[in-house]
């Protein structure tokens, strides 16, 4: 009855601290609260194992959500420890593997070693020894080129407890004074603890009894002067191992003691059941070495359904050893050779090779007629055990050089690789260099070629100087001229007439009225030379405007002249070109010039059109083809463009270029004409 009560009150326990959390986590604010919650509750050994396996993928799923960074990674890690904690161990790995991933692919070396020591971790769990040692062997490299001595320690201390478990304990002892040498200068009673009791339970395997107790002590020592966590049991842990140095010494009564003390140890059955199990198991053996009945065969029982309940089969079959030979001892032969046969094939379905020894050596002595059978099996498995024990410190061995030959392979890559970059880096230097001096040549060519082109200008400013002058003095010289002619011709004929008419005023005859109407006529012949003499001045005022115009048509004949393109001009004669500044003049030429060049060599057109026009106070130059066109955005920007830009600038305008494949070119120029400005001469 009391048995069901507390099965009850152990459920209603559950039920309400479940509710309760469940109501904690419904009130919590999901994007801020859930993560620990869930956390939390993954990690809480008072709930089922599916319920805590829930709650950490609840938690995996909102980490996936967030940032990749370095808190991310650390929850990851959060996760995978509570996997760990509740021998998921699919979970574990999957975990580890993705953090292992995401730290590679940010370069983060710390994670990334700590990722190798995860995955080390579960390889060991599964006893896939290799692959273990393998990924403690890359954390190590990692940790030792970050200078973390700790963590470094630490990795070589699991090697060590790798090894050991491979019974390679030669290199397993390297291996921990290695750890510990590592940890000097470091506060690390943890690691220490951990290293002396490796030392310890190492030299009883090896029967060096004395060592094996002075690094115990020395680890029950650092327990005793530190505060280690109690629910780790480390003291009773220790004991335990204490004890058992003094089972291999056959003395029992000091064994004994040792597992006594261990037991005593408060809350050891609720922090470790497993060690509760294996102290209770080496007394009850401890009190049959003694031959004390009390308590047997109950504490060897009850240690076994520990092992049982938490599926421990190597305590499992150290226990039905012991009690095999505890049934032996009281002749009851049938226990004995029942027990030893269960411990035979629980050892053989683990393929543990040293479990199996110890079933086989027990059955061996408790059914003597088939101890042959079971020697010749003893000693097949005894070598084979030794083989396998000498081909993993091989492999061991063999996992440190081939990742230290791949460690070289790729210092000779980079190397190769430094070799390659700076050849390479040399060619683009010497590439950069020629590019440059080339640059510079294109841009002394530039610089040549503006200075002939402010030449050429000079040049033409110096031509239409000239021409202008040379009209003026023709123009000077035909006044003179004109003058002369009126003064002499037409001044002395118009007094010849007056004079002669105010002599017909005293003649009143016929004859006077002839000699009028002659007169007369004179006078319309003088008329007539004054209007030649007007028309020529007119059209040398005309000359003198539009010597720019002719200019310009000079340019024009020679375009027709030269190629066979069709050529069309317009000059608008509304343009006032006695307002238009000589430096707009030789601009507006150049640009013709230009344009007409272009065409002429890349336009490959049949017609080509210029317009001249005025537009209220604007001066507009159009200049077309028919010709191939081109894209505007994808043109280089070359010399002939540049300058016609750079003119129009010149003569504070506008350009505007219109072409596209195949549809010809348009350039428009607007040009102000300025009000201020006076009537060149």
């Amino acid at each position: 009855m009391n048995k069901i009560n507390y099965i009850l009150i152990l459920f209603l326990v559950i039920f309400f601290g479940c509710n309760k959390k469940k109501v904690a986590i419904e009130n919590s604010n999901p994007k801020k609260d859930s993560l620990p919650i869930y956390l939390t509750l993954a990690n809480d050994d008072h709930l089922p194992f599916t319920y805590k396996k829930k709650y950490n993928q609840k938690a995996f799923d909102i980490i996936m959500n967030q940032k990749d960074d370095s808190i991310n990674k650390i929850n990851l890690f959060k996760v995978a420890n509570r996997y760990y904690n509740m021998n998921d161990w699919n979970g574990y790995r999957e975990t580890s593997k993705l953090i292992l991933e995401r730290s590679q692919k940010s370069h983060d070396s710390a994670n990334i070693a700590k990722a190798y020591t995860y995955l080390g971790d579960y390889y060991s769990a599964q006893a896939i020894s290799d692959s273990a040692y393998l990924n403690y062997f890359k954390a190590e490299k990692l940790y030792l080129n970050l200078n973390n001595n700790y963590n470094l320690a630490k990795t070589i201390f699991s090697k060590a407890n790798l090894q050991f478990n491979e019974s390679d304990y030669f290199n397993s002892e390297i291996a921990v004074f290695k750890a510990l040498k590592t940890l000097k200068g470091e506060n690390a009673n943890d690691l220490l603890y951990e290293s002396y009791n490796l030392l310890g339970i190492l030299y009883n395997e090896r029967e060096e009894f004395d060592r094996a107790l002075e690094y115990h002590n020395k680890a029950l020592a650092i327990i005793d002067n530190q505060s280690f966590p109690s629910v780790l049991q480390s003291k009773a842990s220790s004991l335990n191992n204490m004890g058992y140095v003094y089972l291999n010494l056959k003395n029992y009564k000091q064994a004994k003691s040792y597992f006594e003390k261990g037991l005593e140890e408060e809350n050891l059955f609720v922090d470790k059941p497993k060690l509760y199990a294996m102290l209770l198991d080496n007394l009850a053996y401890a009190k049959f070495k003694l031959k004390e009945s009390e308590g047997l065969p109950y504490q060897f029982y009850r240690a076994l359904k520990i092992r049982d309940s938490l599926h421990i089969t190597s305590g499992i079959i150290i226990n039905k050893t012991h009690l095999s030979e505890y049934f032996a001892s009281k002749n009851d032969t049938f226990k004995a050779v029942q027990y030893a046969k269960q411990a035979l094939a629980l050892s053989r379905s683990t393929n543990r090779l040293r479990s199996i020894l110890e079933a086989l050596k027990q059955i061996e002595a408790v059914d003597p007629k088939n101890a042959s059978k079971y020697s010749k099996e003893y000693i097949l498995i005894n070598d084979r055990l030794q083989k396998a024990e000498r081909k993993m410190g091989e492999k061991f061995s063999r996992i440190e050089y081939e990742t230290d030959e791949i460690k070289v392979e790729n210092t000779n890559l980079e190397g190769q690789n430094k070799k390659l970059l700076l050849i390479f880096g040399s060619f683009i230097i010497l590439a950069i260099l020629l590019y440059t001096i080339k640059l510079q040549k294109v841009k002394q060519r530039e610089l040549l070629f503006k200075q002939q082109q402010q030449q050429a200008n000079a040049e033409i400013y110096n031509l239409l100087i000239n021409q202008q002058n040379a009209i003026e003095i023709n123009s000077i010289k035909e006044k003179k001229r004109v003058a002369r002619e009126l003064h002499d011709g037409v001044l002395g004929r118009m007094f010849g007439v007056r004079i002669n008419l105010d002599s017909l005023n005293k003649i009143k005859d016929d004859s006077g009225i002839e000699r009028r109407l002659n007169y007369l006529t004179e006078l319309k012949n003088i008329e007539q030379d004054i209007r030649e003499i007007s028309h020529n001045l007119n059209r040398e005022k005309s000359e003198l405007i539009n010597n720019f115009v002719a200019i310009v048509a000079n340019l024009f004949e020679e375009q027709k002249k030269t190629y066979s393109t069709k050529f069309l001009a317009h000059i608008d004669p509304a343009i006032k070109w006695d307002f238009i500044d000589n430096t707009v003049k030789i601009n507006i030429y150049r640009i013709l010039q230009e344009s007409l060049q272009n065409c002429n060599k890349y336009a490959n057109a049949t017609k080509i059109k210029v317009e001249f026009k005025k537009q209220n106070d604007n001066l507009i130059l159009k200049i077309s083809d028919d010709g191939v066109g081109f894209n505007i955005n994808r043109a280089k920007k070359g010399i002939g463009l540049q300058n016609i830009k750079t003119r129009t600038i010149e003569c504070e305008g506008t350009l505007e270029i219109k072409s596209k494949k195949e549809e010809g070119t348009t350039i428009i120029i607007v040009i102000p004409i300025k009000k201020t400005q006076k009537p060149t001469t």
